[in-house]
């Protein structure tokens, strides 16, 4: 199999579906790369598919037609139209968990309450259906607080840090005004960000790293709270001792309880967490894939072929085939660029960036004039990797200075020495 030229799918259109997507066409055993994408960025990178990501049985007959060999769910919605089931059920490799196992890491509620039964510490929460049951928890909640719809959007805010009573109000007045069934509320913990990378086939499960993350919008932790806006891996602060304490206590926990429910989970976890500083710790989310604003960093650390690595974990040779999952020995700085305002701007500056940098896009095109165009939100991450975390972190902001249009907005202190 080794030896073997495979036809890859990427299902999604994200920037963590990007990122693969360029790693993916680098591998020496990949012949072709399809991608469910209708962006012209992806199009400059692989085949893109007119195939909605929910549709699992186009999906299917798509792969069968064109003898694809390995299908990679990186979408949510994908997972959560379980397209693992249906692959598995027609014999056709899939790397992606099922529907029922990822429920947790799909729904912000069930994680909740699947932490909790788990004994994993996680913070104290609550979770609503109604506005008003939520106006009386806030008349004694802890402030701050964070408060969050149930799943994931990569459209509207999802989550939000109240400092007082009539933030959180307007917020979940917000949440519910646009349809949301579910509000989850939980005290905000103080301590270091980072997620906990690790891969499993649903029996066997392995390290992968460590991430140090950047939740706020402004430099010292200012601003809107987002699901990140920069990171730094290997993470120094997570040490190997304390990441084995992760593998025994949170890792293996929670691969063992899926798999003695009867729902194994195949696929990438990412384990949100927050480290104390009395070196305690607590889960605040559960992630299927690689987050957005990690994708490019982790994937460009690993020093293993992911096409071999998914392939072991869908066909179940993950334990036989690894003992450990090999990373380089470098460190790496990603850093969010996001626009603010309503309008469209011209991307100065893009070409001017070294080819060794990795950039990723979340919300960005090209015009008749071939020039990127940034939208309001997220536009695209940077990503360099270097011998050292200073040189890394260095080189990226080189990177950034050359980027430029209105309304421009990134953090400057991602890595920043300790003063």
């Amino acid at each position: 199999m080794e030896n073997k030229k495979n036809k890859i799918l990427v299902v999604g259109s994200s920037a963590s579906a990007y990122a693969l997507v360029k790693v993916l066409k680098k591998s020496s055993s990949v012949e072709n790369v399809y991608v469910t994408s209708c962006n012209p960025l992806f199009a400059e990178l692989a085949e893109c598919i007119d195939i909605r990501e929910d549709k699992p049985e186009e999906l299917l007959e798509f792969v069968v037609e064109n003898s694809i060999d390995l299908t990679v769910a990186v979408s949510e919605l994908a997972v959560k139209s379980d397209i693992a089931s249906v692959f598995n059920t027609a014999s056709q490799m899939i790397f992606a968990p099922s529907k029922q196992s990822a429920n947790a890491f799909i729904s912000k509620a069930a994680a909740k309450k699947f932490l909790y039964k788990q004994r994993i510490p996680t913070p104290k929460f609550a979770i609503f259906d109604k506005p008003q049951l939520a106006y009386d928890y806030l008349k004694t909640a802890n402030m701050p607080l964070i408060i969050k719809c149930d799943e994931n959007s990569l459209s509207v805010p999802d989550r939000f840090a109240a400092v007082n009573v009539s933030e959180a109000r307007t917020y979940i007045d917000d949440l519910f005004f646009r349809g949301e069934k579910k509000v989850i509320m939980e005290d905000y913990v103080y301590g270091h960000d980072f997620t906990f990378y690790v891969i499993t086939d649903g029996y066997n499960v392995l390290p992968i790293s460590a991430v140090a993350d950047y939740k706020f919008m402004s430099d010292g932790d200012g601003g809107i709270f987002t699901s990140g806006t920069g990171a730094f891996a290997p993470d120094y602060k997570v040490s190997f001792e304390f990441e084995n304490k992760l593998m025994k206590d949170v890792a293996f926990r929670v691969v063992n309880s899926l798999e003695k429910s009867g729902s194994p989970y195949v696929g990438i976890m990412g384990f949100d967490a927050v480290l104390k500083d009395d070196g305690s710790y607590c889960l605040t989310g559960l992630k299927t894939f690689f987050q957005e604003h990690d994708a490019d960093l982790v994937l460009n650390l690993l020093d293993e072929d992911v096409v071999q690595l998914f392939i072991a974990c869908a066909v179940g040779s993950f334990a036989d085939d690894y003992n450990f999952i090999r990373l380089k020995n470098k460190f790496g700085v990603s850093c969010v660029v996001s626009s603010t305002g309503n309008d469209e701007k011209v991307i100065n500056g893009l070409d001017l960036i070294e080819d060794e940098a990795e950039i990723s896009y979340f919300n960005v095109k090209k015009n008749p004039y071939f020039e990127y165009i940034a939208s309001k939100g997220k536009s695209f991450v940077i990503t360099r990797t270097a011998s050292t975390l200073a040189t890394a972190r260095n080189l990226l902001y080189e990177d950034l200075s050359c980027v430029n249009f209105s309304g421009i907005k990134y953090r400057k202190d991602v890595c920043a020495p300790v003063k």
